[in-house]
């Protein structure tokens, strides 16, 4: 069985869906015939246009507003996406903030928002779809970041968060393995995205000559990546992450 046909009719649900890596990760699915819920915080004009085009003639595609840093947002992303669809088969934890600050300029506000964006909203995530995912045959994939294993300075703790997503990533597949439920991630390098244009302007031509695929990643690359992960032909996969850079780490 193919991917596109082992993916047709299944539940996935994207938090970070609505824009950049999340929206390719989105639109893959749908690509692929799957029925997608967009979770998304705040861009309600780009939540409702991407849910549109993905929604087709069969209404396969809904956008939900939720903070996932907010655990009663997240029951509720829950909740809407098993009322429309029934149920929930993949989980994709993309949804991340991703501000920087030095040393010296770092305050107890600043660690917990990325903290509870990037740590806790994964795991209430997971809390919340556990009980909903086919077992055997659920599936998890989280986004790490190559930043993870190669921090640059004033990263620190937006590396921090997803370093604890690679570490969740592999404790969490030790405890569902038994249920036939697997749990991966994928940790990016720098992607081209509306949120990365300011360091493609800047930098661009310096990462792309450290890169030895010798370009720049593009949203599509991770989607491929994330929805093999989805699939029967990843079931042997588990606990891993997979740090797609360009050959960059």
């Amino acid at each position: 069985m193919s991917t596109t046909e082992s993916l047709a009719g299944k539940v996935v649900l994207v938090t970070g869906g609505s824009r950049g890596i999340g929206a390719a990760i989105s639109r893959h699915f749908a690509g692929l015939g799957s029925k997608v819920v967009i979770g998304y915080r705040s861009d309600d004009e780009s939540a409702a246009a991407l849910s549109r085009e993905l929604a087709g003639p069969g209404g396969n595609c809904i956008a939900v507003r939720a903070d996932i840093a907010d655990p009663d947002a997240v029951l509720a992303l829950v909740a809407a996406a098993v009322d429309r669809f029934g149920g929930i088969d993949v989980l994709v934890n993309c949804a991340a903030v991703a501000p920087y600050r030095p040393l010296g300029k770092m305050d107890a506000a600043f660690v917990r928002g990325i903290l509870d964006t990037n740590v806790v909203g994964t795991v209430m995530m997971t809390e919340a779809v556990l009980p909903l995912l086919p077992s055997p045959g659920g599936r998890i994939i989280n986004l790490s970041s190559a930043l993870a294993y190669r921090p640059i300075p004033s990263s620190s703790v937006y590396s921090a968060s997803k370093a604890a997503v690679a570490t969740l990533t592999h404790a969490f597949a030790k405890e569902l393995g038994p249920r036939g439920i697997t749990v991966n991630a994928v940790a990016p390098g720098v992607i081209e995205t509306d949120m990365t244009r300011s360091i493609l302007a800047e930098r661009g031509d310096q990462i792309m000559a450290m890169t030895p695929l010798a370009r720049i990643g593009q949203p599509e690359d991770i989607a491929g990546i994330v929805a093999f992960l989805a699939s029967p032909d990843a079931g042997w996969v588990t606990g891993r992450t997979i740090i797609a850079d360009g050959g960059v780490t």
